[in-house]
């Protein structure tokens, strides 16, 4: 374990800078009282039993190595949260023009979805990590989709393990018919952007305003002043 623990410590320290970096732009975007295209970020290091599925998968050894490093471009992986689909093109924009990582590949699941009905945009980096020997370059994968995008990919996620990736043809058509129902939703969200921002900022506004508290009963909870 003590050679693994080595080979992913530098991975764990990218998702950790790389957390606290992308959730630093939604800040800024907060302090310039901008709508924020990023409602939240998550992060992880694969864990080794995902990581020993995939090396069978591509037919590689399971150990510690360059050619793993290489071949497994999601040992690191980020992702962050959208409100609609337009602020995802946002988010790789502003990934994009960022000099402190170098997008190596873009994969986009959103207009050519897979035949599962998974969608996302997925950005593949490299991101330099600085070690007590050096630095060191650590391949990292930022998945930006938004919230029903990815309330059905965790679902997905969850299903495919229980199957082993072979659904029964009706939990199949089921999933694909969700996934085109989450897109939707989107898209109807999408068209009322206005509105449900102006809302939000509403809310916001009252929310801080002094004088003003929420009760949290059963009839709900209603602003009082």
């Amino acid at each position: 374990m003590g050679q693994w623990n080595r080979f992913l410590a530098p991975y764990k320290e990218a998702v950790d800078e790389l957390k606290v970096k992308f959730k630093g732009m939604r800040s800024q975007f907060e302090n310039e009282n901008t709508n924020s295209p990023i409602e939240f970020v998550t992060g992880r290091v694969k864990p080794l039993a995902s990581i020993y599925d995939k090396t069978l998968e591509k037919g590689i050894p399971f150990e510690p190595s360059e050619k793993l490093a290489h071949q497994l471009q999601d040992i690191a992986g980020i992702r962050m949260m959208c409100q609609f689909v337009g602020d995802i093109e946002t988010v790789v924009g502003l990934l994009r023009q960022r000099k402190d990582l170098r997008i190596i590949e873009e994969k986009d699941y959103i207009s050519n979805e897979k035949q599962s009905g998974y969608r996302s945009y997925h950005v593949i980096v490299e991101y330099p990590v600085q070690t007590i020997n050096g630095e060191q370059l650590i391949l990292a994968e930022i998945q930006i989709r938004t919230l029903a995008m990815n309330f059905w990919a965790s679902i997905e996620h969850s299903l495919n393990y229980k199957y082993k990736g072979v659904f029964p043809e009706e939990i199949k058509n089921r999933l694909q018919r969700a996934a085109e129902a989450a897109f939707q939703l989107d898209e109807e969200m999408s068209q009322i952007r206005d509105e449900i921002q102006e809302a939000q900022a509403y809310f916001t506004e009252f929310k801080d305003s002094p004088g003003t508290h929420f009760r949290n009963d059963r009839e709900g909870g209603r602003a009082e002043r």
